[in-house]
């Protein structure tokens, strides 16, 4: 298997291959790993009951995943990685906003990833805190640098073994629940702002990989169907993610000691002697999820620079060296704050997903509603093309739609006007709805103008 060559250029067609099918394995099992376990947890342990829990997860999974799964779809049409495509509404200077924050906010999960595996791995091996949440961070570098082929082919081999592990678990669960009788679905009864918490963190669980879900259907044929894209993506990653999500809830509700567990500790022990075989099969998916973010991580990094110093192609030494310096800050912030962690990261990883909805409401107003696919791809290289340096219309519409929903959001020290009166963070409604809609209307009337003048012509 060869390292990737092509990083943030447009793939040529003769380089084209790979069928739909591959989007759901990568999706799939991405989804099906601890991380998204942890949400699942969140409703039984604020007290909802396990039935309303699993509820709001299905509302949340199925309807965030609309969104990602429609940025998926942009992949094979147009051949380029996701944010370049963002150039076209931000212009090629102005994507660097968004950019920074796809950037970030991948780091900051990487970092999160380290420090929610270490324990796992020190169960595995004797190695300090730090060596831990290192040997995280050093397989994640060396799959991503080997790239896109690699993380395809990991996908299906993860799809089988987490699935094979996870599915043994749920089993062992209702076991479990069945001798103790302890499976109640109604126990802990309901809560409005709990279950509308459900449902927001299942979504924005979803709609975070909207920044970056193309990336891995850009080398699939042009000719593929949109929907065949669509599809494959959306089954496998709402169906991971609710899965695990599921998992989480059921666990919580038969066994809440394991709460106090990490979660790969909690889901080993119902293995016995099995338990570190699973540890490793739940240590390797984590470090696949945490490749996807260093992968988009790196390929929105070069974009950034790319736009200002118009670099087409980066050389696989350079590539080497972006993911190096990625893969080291994130260790750097995990081992500096280890120890303090989820205070220290709660705010910032939900500010991430504030900042990047209203992109997602804007990438796909303009892709499916007012440009319908039709880009230049070369102007996308080009600051002196006709996306030009920065748009600023859309500007003011992210910062205006930014602005919007702070009366909707809901951090530890700051709570929203409308999040206080209903109880519940439902920012990620109305970052969508207010971007799309403030984004339509400010562009559509000139795209439509400019589709009536060419159709005059060719009469």
């Amino acid at each position: 298997m060869k390292v990737e060559t092509r990083s943030i250029e447009f793939v040529p067609h003769s380089e084209r291959y790979g069928r739909p099918r591959r989007l759901f394995t990568v999706w799939f099992s991405s989804n099906l790993q601890v991380t998204a376990l942890m949400i699942g947890t969140l409703g039984v342990a604020a007290g909802l009951s396990l039935l309303w829990t699993l509820l709001g997860l299905v509302i949340g999974a199925l309807v965030g995943t609309v969104f990602m799964a429609a940025h998926s779809a942009q992949g094979p049409h147009l051949g380029v990685p996701q944010m370049i495509q963002s150039r076209a509404q931000f212009g090629v200077f102005g994507a660097a906003i968004p950019l920074l924050v796809m950037v970030t906010a991948a780091v900051l999960f990487m970092a999160a990833s380290g420090v929610l595996m270490r324990d796992t791995l020190k169960t595995l091996l004797p190695v300090s805190d730090n060596q831990a949440i290192v040997m995280i961070g050093a397989a994640t570098f060396l799959i991503g640098v080997v790239g896109y082929e690699l993380i395809h082919r990991m996908g299906a081999w993860m799809t089988l073994l987490s699935t094979l592990v996870f599915g043994t678990a749920l089993v062992l669960i209702l076991v479990r629940a069945r001798s103790l009788g302890s499976l109640q679905f109604s126990a802990g009864g309901f809560s409005m702002p709990v279950f509308n918490l459900v449902i927001a963190q299942a979504a924005s669980w979803t709609l975070g990989y909207g920044p970056y879900v193309a990336d891995y259907s850009r080398y699939l044929p042009a000719d593929v169907r949109t929907r065949d894209t669509f599809w494959t993506t959306y089954f496998g990653c709402a169906l991971g993610s609710l899965g695990m999500m599921a998992l989480g809830a059921l666990l919580a509700a038969v066994l809440p000691a394991a709460l106090h567990l990490d979660p790969g500790a909690a889901i080993a022990s119902l293995f016995g002697p099995w338990a570190n075989t699973v540890l490793v099969v739940i240590v390797l998916g984590v470090v696949q999820y945490n490749v996807l973010c260093l992968y988009s991580a790196y390929m929105s990094s070069t974009t950034i620079y790319s736009g200002f110093a118009t670099l087409r192609q980066v050389r696989p030494v350079t590539k080497a060296a972006v993911m190096a310096v990625l893969s080291v800050l994130a260790c750097l912030i995990a081992t500096r704050t280890q120890y303090h962690f989820d205070t220290f990261f709660a705010d910032i990883l939900i500010g991430q997903l504030y900042l990047l909805i209203p992109w997602s409401a804007i990438n796909l107003v303009d892709y499916y509603l007012v440009q319908r696919g039709a880009y230049h791809i070369a102007d996308l290289y080009d600051a002196q093309g006709r996306y030009g340096r920065w748009n600023g219309k859309t500007m003011l519409v992210y910062a205006v739609s930014v602005i919007g929903t702070v009366p909707f959001m809901q951090f530890s020290f700051f709570e929203g006007y409308v999040a206080r009166l209903i109880g519940a963070d439902v920012s990620w409604l109305a970052g969508l709805a207010l971007a799309g809609v403030l984004y339509f209307m400010v562009k559509a009337p000139p795209a439509l103008r400019r589709r009536a003048s060419l159709a005059n012509v060719e009469e």
